[in-house]
């Protein structure tokens, strides 16, 4: 495994430093991915047939059928190390964003300030038809009720604001999140597979402006080949023991 200690040290030394997370960053707080072998939800359903915008239109039981116990996780889930550590590390001025591909909001909820959701959250939900947006803490139990979200104005349908496929990501914070990419000396990838485009994007445009890379993943991902350094261990592991050195470093 790579050394820590030489990851710290470009951190520490970064003017600007930027996070990219994917759903790798919350599974030691329970919440499933997508894609890793034999455990992802993608192993057990087409996402284009349940996890679509055109599914939830046509068959919205099905859909809330579906995301009904990920609802029930992402409720009860709770920060670990890794994301306690990037907030430990945002705070001391280290890293200037995380930019996130979750919905899960466990950054935030880790303390985290400057985070930008690539694919929305489920703080909110918009009614599809008179787009009227609410607290989405009443759909989650409607949810949780078995029942399908129904808008309380005009009858239509309730949609939690975290995207689905067949949707574009939110404009303002994509721009964001690239302008970012574009300023960062140091970009972190934290348990992401850099499969899912336009964010998988992001550490490319990064190393091509001359930044570094840090790879913090189980699975191999396409940037292993020209990051500065590369982890293939448990992020609950080795982001806190990056934070420690960076931060020790800092105070001594």
């Amino acid at each position: 495994m790579a050394d820590l200690a030489f990851a710290a040290s470009l951190l520490k030394k970064a003017r600007h430093a930027v996070v990219l997370t994917g759903a790798g960053i919350s599974t030691p707080s329970g919440i499933p991915d997508f894609r890793s072998p034999g455990s992802g939800l993608w192993e057990k359903d087409d996402p284009m047939e349940v996890a679509s915008l055109h599914a939830l239109r046509q068959r919205p039981e099905r859909f809330y059928q579906w995301v009904r116990p990920l609802v029930t996780l992402l409720r009860h889930a709770q920060p670990n190390p890794a994301h306690i550590a990037l907030a430990r590390l945002e705070a001391a001025g280290r890293i200037q964003a995380v930019i996130t591909q979750n919905i899960d909001g466990l950054h935030q909820r880790a303390g985290s300030r400057n985070v930008l959701e690539l694919h929305g959250h489920l703080r909110t939900a918009t009614c599809l038809s008179c787009f009227r947006q609410s607290s989405a803490e009443s759909l989650a139990e409607v949810v949780e009720r078995g029942e399908v979200p129904r808008c309380p104005f005009c009858g239509g349908l309730v949609k939690p604001d975290a995207i689905l496929f067949g949707e574009q990501l939110p404009t303002e914070v994509f721009i964001a999140a690239m302008e970012h990419a574009r300023q960062a000396d140091l970009m972190l990838v934290v348990g992401s597979s850099l499969m899912v485009m336009p964010a998988a994007k992001l550490p490319a445009i990064t190393h091509s402006r001359g930044g570094d890379l840090l790879i913090f993943n189980q699975q191999p991902t396409y940037a292993d080949a020209f990051a500065a350094a590369v982890f293939h261990a448990d992020v609950v592991e080795t982001l806190p023991r990056l934070a420690e050195l960076c931060l020790s470093e800092s105070i001594g």
